[in-house]
């Protein structure tokens, strides 16, 4: 699903971390060693039809790596 975040993310909370992250060894493997969290936060976003939602996203970041593979997890309105 394509959708683009045209807000900025609110709400940030860490969901898991290190090996608490069950993607780990592909992230690794793609993206390169580091530290590695899940996080979740609340954003609007312009889904592929053109509609704006308030929605709950997760997403992967780590360190010098930066902020990877976005995922709208839940509509919020």
């Amino acid at each position: 699903m394509y959708f683009e975040i045209v807000s900025e993310i609110t709400g940030i909370e860490v969901i898991a971390r290190g090996r608490g992250v069950r993607d780990l060894a592909r992230l690794r493997k793609k993206y390169g060693p580091g530290s590695w969290r899940k996080l979740k936060g609340r954003a609007t976003v312009r889904m592929e039809d053109g509609s704006i939602h308030d929605a709950e996203i997760h997403w992967y970041e780590a360190h010098g790596i930066g902020s990877k593979r976005f995922k709208v997890k839940r509509i919020l309105d």
